[in-house]
Parts: C-alpha cells; structure tokens; sequence
C-alpha cells in the first residue's frame, strides 16, 4: 500500500488518526435512567451532573420546579437525557406521579436516590415537634414512599439499584443535631433490611453515609433556641463531588454500604467501641451555629 492510500485510509475512519486508534471515553451509565430527588442543589445537583456525564438519563426533583429547572440547565442536561420534576417526596400522590413521569418519557428507572431532606437544630428539651415529625416525614417515611413506588417497577424489568443518602450522624449522634441523625438512624436500618428482601429480585439498596459536606445544609437547617454544632462541620467539610464519585462507585460495586469521606469508618468504628472518648471530644468542641456559618462566610469573602 502507498503512502499515499494510507493516509487516506486514516482520514477517512474517525477511529484512527495517522494509523493509531482513537480511544473512546467509555461511559458507566449508558442506557440507565436515574431519578434523583432533592437535586435542585448540592449532593444531589452533582449526582445528576456525574450521571449525566456518563451517559444515564436523570430525572431531577425538588419541591421548587424552577430551582430543580435551573440545577437541570447547568449539569447541561437537555430534553433528551434530563427533566425537572416538582415533588414533595412526603406526599404519596406526588411520589407516585414522579415514577410515572419517568417511565413515559424514559420508559424505565434503573436507579433511584433518595436524596431529599433537611436538618433540626435544637436541643430534645426544646425542639419543636411538628417540626421534628415533619423532618421524620420527608428524610425517612419519603424514603420510604418512594422505595415503594419504584420497586414494582425495578422487579418487572428484573434489576435496579435503589440509593439512600444517610448520613454519619446515622451512626453518631451529636448534641443539637439528635433528631436528625434519628431520621438517619432509621434510614440505614430501613436500607439493610430491604437490601436482604430485594436481594433475589437483583435489586441493590445502598446506603450512603457522607460526614462532613461543603454544602448550604446547615445554613438552610431549621434551627431552634438552642442551635450548636460541631466545630470540625464548616471547617474540615469536603466537597459534593466527592459524594457523587463514590455514589457512583458504589452503585457500580453493589455496595451495602459506603462512607465519604472514608476515613470516616475509623471514626464510627471509634464510636462504637468506645463512646465515652468520642462524646468527650464532640462536648469540647461544640460551638455556636450562628458564629460557625459567620466565620465560613468571613472566610469565603477573604478568598
């Protein structure tokens, strides 16, 4: 063959270039639909954006359709492989209609994450009760609901992977922020219990435990007359896109359980085996939210 034909060749097949193969990036998700609720902003605008990113189709949800409308328009999802859907997960009929809205316009769901939920920070003796049975009505009973509405539909297409965003504080709980890590609580062990019924049908449940995340969640927690968090919560928080990758990997390895970041395993690890020396630590280092979020902001204005 001359050179010149050669070269021809290469030209004409876009898997070559001068006689070396272009290598195709090779997308994790493609042909997968993803629901993803409370993704208007933070963990969940970024697991819809990494999603999207390796070829799934993703179903963004918020109570607020125009915020989870605009977190659609800056992962770069168009009409063809995105949607913005208003749901109240707390509210069965919306849930329900959310499935259904999935599966015309994608024709199935192969991975769901709940993600949606908010904080309460309060002391037990002064905490307001609506509140917390509100809190207990979107993080764990709209878990719950939406578990309930998308397995029939992961059970006739014979898979599906169903993901809980829990938490660390489901492991430990600290002073002001007990009733939401109850809500967490209940989540891992409603998680690993349907992980073991689901199981013969190759339905997945994975519980992700993040500790520490840059996110707007303790400024938009609901905070009572006795607000106090840890101080390491603002200084020492990773970023969202750390919990969309391991997600990721997590729903690729059919994890029970993951971590993030995971060092945090030593610290729950350290909880479980001796309690005291860690509540002694948690104790001293407690502070005013107030003063915590005022020291962020001072510090991302200096930057």
């Amino acid at each position: 063959m001359t050179a010149m034909a050669a070269m021809t060749r290469n030209v004409g097949d876009p898997l070559t270039s001068l006689g070396n193969p272009i290598q195709t990036p090779v997308m994790k998700l493609t042909g997968k639909v993803a629901v993803i609720t409370g993704a208007s902003m933070g963990i969940g605008e970024s697991i819809a954006r990494l999603f999207l990113s390796e070829g799934a189709k993703v179903v963004l949800c918020s109570r607020d359709l125009a915020r989870t409308e605009a977190a659609r328009q800056r992962i770069g999802g168009d009409d063809f492989v995105a949607m913005s859907v208003a749901c109240d997960v707390s509210k069965r009929d919306q849930v329900d209609a959310l499935v259904q809205a999935a599966v015309t316009r994608f024709g199935r769901i192969d991975i769901w994450v709940n993600n949606a939920g908010f904080g309460l920070n309060d002391a037990v003796a002064t905490l307001d009760i609506a509140q917390f049975r509100q809190m207990f009505d979107t993080n764990f009973f709209g878990a719950v609901e939406c578990m309930q509405a998308v397995i029939p539909v992961m059970r006739k297409q014979g898979s599906g992977d169903i993901v809980n965003i829990s938490s660390v504080s489901g492991h430990i709980s600290t002073p002001y922020a007990s009733a939401y890590s109850a809500t967490k609580f209940a989540l891992n062990a409603i998680g690993w219990g349907a992980r073991m019924e689901l199981k013969r049908h190759n339905i997945n449940v994975l519980t992700v435990c993040p500790g520490y995340i840059a996110t707007d969640f303790v400024k938009n927690m609901q905070k009572g007359s006795h607000a106090q968090r840890v101080g390491a919560s603002v200084k020492y928080a990773v970023g969202v896109d750390m919990v969309a990758h391991a997600t990721l990997r997590g729903i690729l390895k059919r994890k029970r359980q993951i971590a993030v970041p995971w060092f945090y395993w030593v610290v729950i690890k350290l909880y479980e085996n001796f309690p005291a020396l860690l509540e002694l630590v948690i104790r001293r280092s407690l502070r005013s939210t107030k003063q915590l979020l005022a020291e962020k902001e001072k510090s991302a204005a200096s930057k």
